[in-house]
């Protein structure tokens, strides 16, 4: 297949070519030509677009995919059908899957399934054995089969004798554990931030020292172990400040946070609105200013969208039963410029494509001449009514259905293929 990307200005920090606005060819998958003004070949084809732009293929770094087990919310394509329509090339699933990812037969089974498609998919291998956090699971044999990391997922480790061990294990091949900070038994009956909001609801209230008291033990044992660790879904004021002086104390920690946790604060539950309930919940307006603000410091290093497909069943009932999470590939970009439209565009892209690679030993990918082809394409100013047109998955809990965003992916060229999202 031969590909001409036409009058797109590069967004590449780290290149020679960052910020210059040039057309790229590729041919079966390899850029061949990178000019000022390149014809197009018979039979290629073109990307247009305004004000078009173009980078490193865009890496998400934690979201579900539902397979095995319950394939009718989301299956491997399917969800790799969003995070293209979303412009991302690359995703770390977690293994909160029916069985779990927690053996070397089901990481064959992720990688097997998805070699092929337009989207590479990555495997986080469970610490524990059906994620019950008792005891470890196959690690080493994971690792070797290729999983890209490990973490209970939507489970986070409570004992902190199997952190331990897991941080312990992960050293011996410099792994990354992933830690979704909640202390349950703090969390577990709660429905929402609890606050003003919580008291004035009604509703049982997350108090936020139970993400914060989790992160501050985890630290300790990170650094007692030299490990790396990474939080996701930080979502505090007090979280940050933990994990500022963890890094300038030279603990090998990183964190990510999610594009909802940046747009929507607790406030906007007053409507009970089942497709805000997430986990960790809504926050404060403060605690939303903090996250902005270490996004433009460097504290935050990139971006998870936690994108947790749910059914009609699991969001259409009650707001205290229903399941937590939304969905959130391919609404990402678009909510990220939307909440931080001071932040500059170049790191933005940082934090979706060279911070996460590098936090994941991942190798850089290249726009340049004779590189393989991981791109993804994108108009950062375009304002748009995020519709059911916008979706690949195969759930719809997303609160973003109706909101005007800003900032669309166009295409995303990967695996010698093209993906253009209209």
């Amino acid at each position: 297949m031969q590909i001409l990307i036409k009058s797109a200005k590069i967004i590449a920090p780290l290149s020679p070519l960052h910020g210059q606005t040039q057309d790229i060819f590729i041919q079966n998958g390899v850029i061949t030509n990178i000019a000022d003004n390149i014809a197009a070949a018979d039979g290629a084809k073109v990307i247009t677009g305004n004000n078009l732009h173009v980078s490193s293929g865009w890496m998400d770094v934690f979201a579900q995919f539902c397979d095995p087990g319950q394939e009718y919310k989301e299956d491997l394509s399917s969800g790799a059908n969003a995070a293209a329509k979303g412009g991302f090339t690359t995703v770390m699933i977690v293994p909160n899957t029916q069985p779990a990812l927690h053996t070397k037969t089901q990481i064959e089974y992720v990688l097997s399934k998805t070699r092929y498609g337009a989207v590479t998919v990555l495997p986080i291998g469970a610490i524990s054995k059906n994620l019950e956090g008792t005891s470890l699971a196959e690690m080493y044999e994971m690792r070797q089969t290729g999983a890209i990391a490990f973490s209970d997922g939507l489970k986070p480790v409570q004992a902190s004798g199997i952190m331990l061990k897991a941080l312990q294990y992960v050293k011996a091949f410099n792994g990354t554990v992933i830690q979704l900070p909640d202390d349950t038994s703090i969390s577990g009956h709660g429905l929402m931030h609890e606050g003003i909001f919580s008291t004035q609801l009604g509703m049982p209230g997350k108090p936020a020292i139970a993400e914060e008291i989790m992160i501050r033990r985890d630290l300790e044992l990170a650094k007692y172990t030299g490990s790396n660790i990474h939080f996701t879904a930080v979502s505090t004021r007090k979280s940050v400040e933990l994990i500022a002086a963890a890094k300038a104390d030279g603990i090998k920690v990183t964190c990510s946070v999610t594009p909802y946790h940046l747009l929507f604060t607790e406030a906007d539950m007053v409507t009970y609105n089942s497709f805000l309930k997430v986990n960790p919940p809504l926050r404060s307006a403060d605690d939303v200013q903090a996250l902005k603000d270490a996004i433009k410091s460097g504290i935050v290093d990139c971006i998870a969208t936690h994108h947790q497909p749910q059914d009609w069943d699991a969001k259409q009932v009650e707001f205290e039963y229903a399941k937590n999470g939304m969905t959130g590939l391919e609404s990402c970009f678009g909510a990220l410029r939307k909440a931080l439209p001071d932040v500059p565009l170049d790191r933005l892209i940082t934090m979706l494509t060279t911070s996460p690679r590098a936090i994941f030993g991942l190798p850089e990918t290249a726009i340049a001449k004779d590189a393989i082809a991981d791109l993804t394409c994108f108009e950062p100013d375009e304002k748009y009514t995020f519709t059911d047109q916008h979706i690949g998955s195969k759930s719809r809990n997303t609160p973003f259905l109706g909101m005007e965003l800003t900032g669309k992916a166009k295409a995303i060229v990967h695996n010698k293929l093209l993906f253009e999202n209209h």
